[in-house]
């Protein structure tokens, strides 16, 4: 899709997050997603700090924020914590865009590779990250910040049997 314009998130930018991730989490089968998930959606605050610490980057179309990729910076290896699109712009190319741009500033950074965990089952899940350069990490090479998520996941009521753990590495 040409239109798409990918960075930094600006701090008045961080607002639109929260409905972001609202809209977006309507894709998700109700199973997958507990009532204890639904409490752990990112609030303003989460994203305002994100935006000062330069680990929120958003699509933009037309000038209209339709995209965030959220990140954490893990030890050793950044962790992609989220993506949300809004489902009306799906599908176009925005979800990947935002991907790319995350690994290509982490690699910039200095970073060997990038982690994320997510659904195995869903196709806009695990396939997705797997078509964009993420392998699944077996539980005996995690790190302990991937073996943390994992414990914070299943605490939350998701499925372990259902999630993976998945690393991208960056640059040459």
């Amino acid at each position: 899709m040409s239109g798409i314009e990918v960075g930094l998130a600006r701090p008045d930018e961080a607002e639109r997050c929260p409905e972001i991730e609202a809209r977006a989490s309507v894709l998700f089968p109700e199973e997958d997603v507990p009532k204890a998930s639904d409490d752990s959606a990112n609030d303003v605050e989460t994203f305002a700090e994100a935006v000062e610490e330069e680990c929120l980057l958003v699509a933009r179309v037309g000038g209209e924020v339709v995209g965030f990729a959220l990140v954490e910076l893990d030890d050793p290896e950044p962790h992609l914590e989220e993506l949300d699109v809004l489902p009306e712009f799906g599908q176009r190319g925005i979800g990947r865009a935002l991907v790319d741009a995350t690994c290509e500033r982490a690699a910039a950074a200095g970073f060997a590779s990038i982690t994320l965990s997510t659904f195995r089952h869903l196709a806009w899940n695990a396939p997705f990250y797997a078509r964009a350069g993420f392998v699944v990490v077996p539980p005996e090479d995690w790190t302990p910040a991937l073996a943390r998520r994992a414990e914070e996941e299943a605490q939350a009521g998701l499925d372990p049997e259902k999630r993976v753990m998945m690393r991208r590495a960056l640059g040459g």
